[in-house]
């Protein structure tokens, strides 16, 4: 497994990391078993940047991610995240930044995890109703006692990403980024760059489409809040973005690799400073992602997926109106 910095001073970490979202929330019912033996398959395989967050489940996925990392916490990069707000019945309660509300957050994860301390500790969304230097600065202090190790924003704009760092250093921005979600490429992506800070990029997969597993709604799960919440997954949206896999699956075949193998190759070739972190369940889909850090892209490959996935190709809102109102803060 080839390595990657978490920006300037922050933990090296896997080229490719393994998000624990839906092994317990979201994507429909999942082995609790499976997902322990994927984590465990995920270190061996020399993965060491494992991401969870307070939400999932809510709550049982940062206690699932400690159960697998009993006896082998050493050598791993944990990274977990508050800000999202859920009820123990799964309710949405908002977005909370206080300061005081990061202190017990960060408690509650520490608990659930098993752990005395989080590597990387992100803001999972910008509370636009508390200045980001008074959230930034209650994380600092979480660096300072001790609890956390580098901290972390999550779908934040360039002004707050700005701003909080210069608070206190941020060692990865962590945002949706795939070859159907480009749109961080305008400001984002250069602004992180500017600051020597990490783009981690979350549903490299576009929450597994991009892999061409599904083709219609019957392909979804019990339980799977894909077509039901996700516009690029509903109707005539669905119609579109299934003929733009089907372009990246061309190239995939030409190049002897899945489509899920391409769109991870795709997004480790645009710089070192990007870590993807595709979620599975199972340890075979684990293996081919793993697999495509040895995927070699080269100039044509990356024209042609240029021109096969460009920029605003995609149909449909990556997030519903409510989720789209909280990303970019």
């Amino acid at each position: 497994m080839q390595a990657r910095m978490l920006g300037t001073k922050g933990p090296r970490v896997s080229a490719i990391g393994l998000g624990c979202m839906g092994m317990s929330d979201f994507y429909g019912p999942a082995s609790e078993e499976e997902a322990v033996a994927t984590i465990h398959r995920a270190l061996d395989r020399g993965v060491t940047f494992l991401d969870t967050a307070d939400i999932y489940g809510p709550f049982t996925n940062e206690e699932l991610v400690g159960r697998a990392l009993r006896g082998r916490r050493d050598g791993v990069v944990l990274a977990t995240k508050f800000g999202n707000v859920r009820g123990a019945d799964g309710a949405w309660l908002g977005i909370n930044g206080r300061p005081e509300y990061v202190r017990q957050a960060c408690d509650a994860s520490l608990r659930r995890l098993g752990v005395d301390h989080i590597d990387l500790y992100y803001q999972h969304r910008v509370d636009r109703q508390v200045p980001i230097e008074e959230t930034v600065g209650a994380m600092a202090e979480l660096v300072r006692a001790g609890k956390v190790r580098a901290l972390g924003l999550s779908e934040a704009s360039p002004a707050t990403i700005r701003r909080a760092h210069a608070t206190h250093p941020i060692a990865a921005l962590q945002t949706e980024y795939s070859l159907w979600t480009r749109d961080v490429e305008a400001e984002v992506l250069p602004t992180v760059r500017a600051l020597g800070i990490a783009f981690v990029a979350y549903s490299p997969l576009g929450r597994g489409f991009l892999t061409g597993r599904f083709r219609g709604a019957g392909d979804f799960a019990d339980g799977d809040a894909r077509p039901k919440t996700h516009p690029r997954f509903q109707g005539e949206n669905l119609a579109k973005n299934l003929a733009l896999v089907e372009r990246i699956g061309a190239v995939a075949k030409a190049k002897g690799a899945t489509p899920g193998q391409i769109a991870l190759a795709w997004l480790l070739a645009q710089g070192p400073d990007i870590v993807p972190i595709p979620g599975t369940t199972t340890r075979a889909h684990l293996d081919e992602n793993i697999a495509a850090v040895d995927v070699k892209l080269d100039a044509a490959d990356l024209a042609r997926l240029d021109a096969a996935a460009p920029k605003g190709a995609t149909a449909g809102e990556r997030y519903p109106e409510g989720g789209m109102r909280s990303v970019n803060g």
